[in-house]
């Protein structure tokens, strides 16, 4: 099955799914039950996260503009050992 989407002059946009090749040009929007025509859209980018979709942009900007980092990253904090393994040999 495929995801078709399809887009509706009053609704907006909708998906149907569909065996690959059976989607008509147009189709009835659920809805309000106008005549709907499909649109080509990227697969699964409409579902992409605010994080991800985030990200993305950062990485484009990147690609011309690299960021530059004023200084290495601290260090981190060495935490003490576990109590049950304190006695442990350390390598």
């Amino acid at each position: 099955m495929v995801t078709y989407e399809y887009l509706c002059p009053e609704c907006g946009r909708f998906e149907v799914r569909l065996p690959m090749g059976a989607a008509p040009p147009t189709r009835d929007c659920p809805a309000c039950e106008r005549a709907a025509r499909r649109v080509l859209s990227a697969p699964r980018l409409s579902r992409v996260s605010p994080a991800l979709s985030a990200a993305l942009d950062r990485g484009e900007r990147s690609r011309e503009a690299p960021e530059v980092v004023p200084a290495p990253p601290g260090r981190r904090a060495v935490r003490p050992p576990h109590p049950a393994t304190a006695r442990l040999p350390r390598p």
